[in-house]
């Protein structure tokens, strides 16, 4: 064969290939009022998007190849109380923009606005509205989702037990839970061996618990509100966490639980108006300074072998009970530069910031009060205040306390007034 003619078939080859190699354009699906979005689906290529109109369609979608379902105007999909309204069977699969209404209601077959099926990576879910809604989103076994800017509301008429959560993660990693806004679930966020996560500007309210969150891993808190639910933050069983800059208040029980704890840093955080505004249990190993735990009935419930951790720079104000320590020793708080105590009565001679003589947090007046609450009411009796004086001048009649050598003089946060007379409604 003439040289010419081998080298226009080896070109013609060659553009033939690189025909081949090239992708496919995705296709971008139009589906309006009265028209099928699980037909759309089916007939979608992996990559393509999947447009659907504003209207209320009655359907229960099965998404099994990647795709993106985008909502024009905010469109309704509701599931017809049965069942999951979607549920994604595949990799790279992005929702937004749409309200997703009207699951079932069954607890035993885990009835969700979205269920993300395990094996089900990379999948988002933005700027969508669940109402009516089990479970908000279930998301299991599945890495790298991202689930941001949506606005979860439960099945609000039922007893708190029987609703589910709002977002639910279960054997995942390096989830990203940013800005979104959940209520009236049993639990705001509900994490289960969930590693590697980060949990920002979330807002959790009316809820049992804002978060209810165990056995996990290095993950990151920052950020988050959580009021008006029975507890804030729950955090439990867990390792090398960080929990920075996150507001509690007005909760009827705690505003953040640290319980089986260790390895974990707790930081600038505002806990204010609660029922114990940090209850911390069996926490070992733990680092917390810079918080502002501001007028709640206990600022910090401490017991059942809670030690070795370092407490320093946080502001303990207006509680009506600064500590509720049970142990058999004093704990030292402080050491390097000390907490502020708004009812220490100490004073600072050398003007260096310091309290001259340590804070005590309890003593056997206190200990008595908590075994016999009819106490109180005797709290302003000369014979209580006698009691109270003998106690201090005699150390064997001294209760075990937290011990903070270095009181500060004034709050490390100046701006805490704001957070005072946040309560849970009834609960004073």
């Amino acid at each position: 064969m003439p040289l010419p003619a081998r080298l226009f078939r080896l070109a013609a080859a060659l553009a033939l290939l690189a025909t081949l190699a090239l992708p496919a354009a995705a296709t971008v699906w139009r589906v309006k009022a009265g028209e099928s979005i699980q037909a759309a689906i089916d007939r979608a290529a992996p990559g393509d998007t999947i447009e659907v109109e504003r209207a209320r369609y009655v359907e229960n979608l099965l998404i099994t190849r990647p795709l993106t379902l985008r909502g024009i105007d905010r469109p309704t999909i509701s599931g017809g109380l049965r069942g999951d309204t979607i549920r994604i069977k595949a990799e790279n699969v992005t929702i937004e923009g749409l309200i997703i209404a009207d699951s079932g209601a069954s607890l035993r077959e885990q009835n969700a606005g979205i269920y993300v099926w395990p094996g089900s990576h990379h999948a988002v879910v933005r700027n969508c509205d669940f109402a009516y809604t089990l479970f908000g989103l279930w998301i299991e076994q599945s890495n790298d989702v991202l689930i941001e800017g949506n606005l979860i509301t439960g099945k609000r008429e039922l007893q708190s037990s029987q609703r589910g959560n709002g977002i639910q993660l279960y054997n995942t990693r390096r989830a990203r839970i940013i800005g979104n806004n959940i209520s009236f679930v049993r639990d705001a966020l509900y994490v289960d061996v969930s590693h590697d996560a980060q949990f920002r500007d979330n807002r959790l309210h009316h809820s049992r618990y804002g978060t209810h969150y165990m056995n996990a891993y290095d993950n990151v808190w920052e950020g988050n509100d959580s009021w008006m639910n029975r507890g804030g933050l729950a955090l439990m069983e867990v390792r090398r966490l960080t929990v920075r800059n996150n507001r509690a208040w007005a909760n009827s029980d705690h505003g953040i639980m640290l319980r089986t704890i260790q390895d974990s840093l707790i930081e600038n955080n505002v806990v204010a108006g609660n029922q114990r505004g940090f209850f911390i249990y069996d926490a070992e190993y733990n680092e917390l300074r810079g918080n502002r735990v501001i007028d709640n009935r206990v600022g910090i419930h401490l017991w059942a072998g809670s030690k070795n951790n370092k407490v320093e720079g946080n502001d303990f104000i207006a509680n009506r009970e600064q500590v509720r320590y049970v142990g058999a020793r004093d704990m030292v708080w402080g050491e390097k530069e000390g907490n502020y105590w708004s009812n220490y009565l100490g004073w600072d001679r050398d003007g260096d910031g310091a309290g001259d003589v340590q804070y005590e947090a309890n003593d056997m007046v206190d200990r008595l009060s908590w075994r016999h609450p009819m106490m109180k009411l005797l709290l302003a009796s000369p014979a209580v205040q006698t009691l109270r004086l003998v106690g201090q001048q005699f150390p064997l009649l001294r209760a075990p306390s937290i011990v903070d050598p270095k009181p500060r003089m004034q709050p490390h946060n100046p701006d805490w007034s704001p957070w005072r007379g946040r309560y849970f409604p009834r609960s004073e």
